[in-house]
């Protein structure tokens, strides 16, 4: 098939490398116009133009999906098919477009967890399971028709970073057999269940969802730090400075066993540094205090002093 692939950042360049090494055909590539970026503000290429330029893709790069010379250049390329993995969201002139229609590649077992932060989410709310599901697009945002799913475990020692990374060769993949299943005539979508008040949801993903809260549990407390590492990364205070943490482990208390108030810190200044939740205690084993180098709670406290 004739494919047009849109996507922006290296989650999605898994699967463009996937098609083009698939007997289907990558006609073009549509990704966000480049951007300035860093100190000197240059412009920056996306990690999907970037990859499309090295294997001689053609490069959409609108600046607004509904304008004419771009639909009209999008209409000229005769696509079969359009894909969309991490990009943003499709006017219907667009999905609608092809004959075959677009199919998105979500980090999730939909219908659970629509949304711009899947993975994220899934580990912060301490999910045993996730996935990745390929559907085709309607208007309303990840609910079109489900293709296919390939469920993977979250291991305890997964964060956002790994998992991640897990989810986009995974996507990758699943992708790919979609696409072969639809050119071949065996794949039909199945509608997603209605919209029910059990469903769990990903909105976007902040810094400020990065802020600890210790009145949780300690457990709980862990999976955010899982959630949000490496990045926007969770955070707590320290002596008036922001206390930034990549890497944590939990310990639960006794019930009855007395805690001090939750955010309470201790340290014995060589091996650890922990703060009081409301049943246990939360480990820091990877932090950066704000001006110092990220590093391991050894080497944190061998410098610092309280």
């Amino acid at each position: 098939m004739r494919i047009v692939f849109f996507g922006t950042p290296d989650f999605a360049v898994a699967s463009l490398r996937a098609l083009i090494s698939s007997r289907h055909e990558v006609v073009a590539v549509v990704t966000a116009p480049d951007k300035p970026a860093g100190r000197g503000q240059q412009l920056a290429q996306s990690a999907v133009k970037a990859f499309a330029l090295e294997h001689r893709l053609p490069v959409l790069q609108p600046e607004k999906l509904k304008a004419p010379e771009f639909l009209e250049a999008l209409r000229a390329l005769g696509a079969d098919l359009h894909i969309v993995v991490a990009f943003r969201m499709l006017p219907e002139l667009v999905w609608a477009m092809p004959p075959m229609g677009t199919v998105n590649v979500h980090g999730s077992l939909l219908p659970n967890y629509r949304g711009a932060a899947p993975i994220n989410w899934a580990i912060i709310n301490g999910e045993a399971f996730t996935g990745v599901t390929t559907f085709q697009l309607q208007q309303e945002i990840d609910t079109g028709g489900i293709l296919l799913q390939k469920e993977i475990a979250i291991l305890p020692e997964d964060d956002f970073g790994s998992l991640y990374q897990k989810l986009m060769e995974l996507g990758a993949a699943l992708l790919v057999e979609t696409v072969d299943e639809l050119a071949s005539g065996t794949l039909k979508a199945h509608p997603q269940p209605q919209q029910t008040d059990d469903l769990k949801h990903a909105p976007k993903i902040f810094k400020a969802d990065g802020e600890l809260n210790f009145s949780l549990g300690a457990e709980a407390v862990h999976n955010r730090v899982r959630g949000v590492s490496p990045f926007p990364t969770a955070y707590t205070s320290l002596s008036g400075k922001t206390l930034r943490i990549f890497k944590s482990r939990f310990e639960l208390v006794d019930e009855g066993q007395p805690l001090p108030a939750a955010g309470t810190y201790e340290t014995d200044g060589k091996s650890y540094l922990r703060f009081a939740a409301t049943d246990g205690w939360l480990y820091a084993t990877d932090v950066q205090l704000d001006g110092k180098k990220r590093m391991a709670i050894a080497d944190f406290l061998r410098g610092y002093r309280f």
